[in-house]
Order: structure tokens, then sequence, then C-alpha cells
């Protein structure tokens, strides 16, 4: 067994007080993420875990690269016939974690997803690198291959087939929006006394603010 009970570490960076946030959390969320690129800009300060309850009931978690986010929600894309995909069209009560350690800070975000229409998918499916295009044609993400060679293979013939061609998204690749329902803010403070700030939407659309323990 490896022993890490003496794995620890001092959070004192910053401080999460009442009396410096904003009432919507999505604004608080776009001042953290800010404040991060700027304290390091060589974190992909975007990538996020996706957790969904799969098929087979049990939860999964991986992490993706968030692309764009507003007063709407979160927004990524994904296979909708992988794995993920699946998952979050039969169950879209979908959780969101983003972990920054240069600043201490942890988001968790619940939320309800919807695929983006076709022209938000196709637009950014066309902002893409060729190579980045491709792959989304010929991976059949989430399903089991004989090798790697198949792949790169299978990439090959498709780089012959689009020579010199428009690349069109398919179908089954596009975009989920996380609609957020609860957003809960965690920085790190001493002696684990951490500050959790939880965000709560409303039947009227504003947002309930708590304080939890640590």
């Amino acid at each position: 067994m490896n022993d890490l009970s003496n794995y620890r570490k001092s959070y004192e960076k910053s401080e999460l007080l009442e009396s410096n946030i904003p009432e919507d959390p999505i604004n608080l969320f776009n001042r953290w993420f800010h404040e991060v690129e700027e304290f390091d800009s060589g974190e992909e300060v975007n990538a996020m875990t996706v957790s969904t309850v799969g098929l087979d009931g049990f939860p999964k978690s991986r992490v993706v690269l968030l692309k764009k986010f507003s007063e709407e929600g979160f927004v990524f894309y994904t296979n909708y016939n992988s794995e993920k995909g699946k998952a979050i069209i039969n169950n879209p009560n979908v959780c969101l974690s983003f972990f920054w350690h240069g600043l201490e800070r942890q988001v968790i975000i619940k939320g309800i997803a919807q695929k983006t229409t076709a022209i938000v998918s196709d637009n950014y499916f066309d902002s893409r690198p060729e190579g980045s295009k491709l792959g989304a044609i010929v991976s059949n993400q989430s399903e089991v291959i004989p090798s790697r060679a198949f792949l790169e293979n299978n990439l090959k013939d498709l780089e012959t087939q689009y020579d010199s061609m428009v690349i069109p998204r398919p179908a089954h690749w596009g975009g989920f929006l996380i609609v957020p329902v609860e957003v809960e803010f965690w920085q790190g403070r001493p002696n684990r006394l951490h500050d959790r700030i939880r965000y709560s939407s409303q039947a009227d659309y504003s947002w309930k603010i708590e304080r939890l323990s640590p």
C-alpha cells in the first residue's frame, strides 16, 4: 500500500468573501478565469472535467476543453455517438469542474445539457484545423479498434479523399450547452477552513448565494 498521509499543502493565496462577489456566478467565473490566465499563461485554463451517468448506471468523469461560456451556459464539443455523448443524451444532468491549482481554486457546476444548434456546431467545426476536422470524422469515438495503425490508415484515406476539398461537419459531431442550475466556488484557505460559496438558480432567474462549511 502507498501511504499518502503526509501529502499536505497549506492554501494561502487568496480569499473569497461575500463582500467582493457579484450577484451572478458567470461574472465571478469570468473574473476567476481571466485571473488564472494572467497568473499562468501556460496553464490550459479551459480544461474541465465533465461527469456523466453512463448507460450502465456508473458515473464517469473525463477532461474536455471548454470552448465558450456566457450567460447562457458553458459549451464544449464532442462526438454524439461516443460513450460521453450517449450518456448525456440519455441523462442530460451533468457536472463540470475546474481545478486551477496555481491559484488554489475550484469551480463545480451542476447543469442540464442540450445540443447546440447546427449553425453553432458548423461555425466552430469550420474554425478547427484541417487535422482536427478529419480526426472528428475518422474516429468512431469510444468504439474498440484493432490497432493504432487502423486509425492512422483511415486518416490517410480521408486525407486523400478530402484533398483540396471542404471538409463537412459530420452529423454525429457537435456541441453541448450546459445550462447551470448550481455553481460552487472553492478558494483554498489555511487550516483547511476553505471558502465555499454556492450560487443556486431560482425560479425568477435570480441566484441564491450561500456560504458552505468547508
